[in-house]
């Protein structure tokens, strides 16, 4: 039996997961990182990208994904990711994703030049989210298989 650790994904607005996983792969603001029971202490800041986790019992190469838009992962005897927003692949609306995605660049492209700087990120973010969503609504990046 592989070694586990508990996992605690939380959002503003809930506990998005809570369980027992093997393995954990997240976006961190240094890369791809993955962490695992008895990893190093860590507090990490992490980028918008893909969460990737891996249950015990599950087939090889399968992993539970979602998208998540920031935040930390706080890593000690259990691991906790505090994160603005989480949401599991087969929960994603592309057709909503790819609307507010337009939206987001037609305010860019016709504010650019007289937004302010901090309004700019904020729309490159949303610009940014869409694509991670979009991309974990069909498999992410890593192409295995999801459950």
């Amino acid at each position: 039996m592989a070694n586990t650790v508990k996992l605690e994904i939380v959002t503003p607005s809930k506990r998005f997961y809570r369980g027992e996983v093997e393995l954990v792969i997240a976006r961190t603001m240094t890369g791809e990182e993955g962490f695992m029971a008895g990893h190093e202490w860590a507090v990490k800041l992490l980028d918008i990208g893909e969460l990737w986790i891996r249950e015990p019992g599950a087939e090889a190469n399968t992993y539970k994904l979602a998208a998540v838009a920031g935040g930390f992962i706080d890593v000690k005897e259990s691991i906790i990711i505090y994160t603005d927003s989480a949401e599991w692949s087969k929960d994603i609306d592309v057709t909503r994703v790819e609307e507010d995605q337009k939206k987001a660049e037609e305010w860019l492209r016709t504010n650019e030049n007289t937004a302010e700087d901090y309004e700019i990120q904020r729309a490159k973010d949303a610009i940014k989210k869409a694509n991670v969503r979009k991309q974990v609504a069909a498999g992410g990046r890593m192409g295995v298989k999801k459950h």
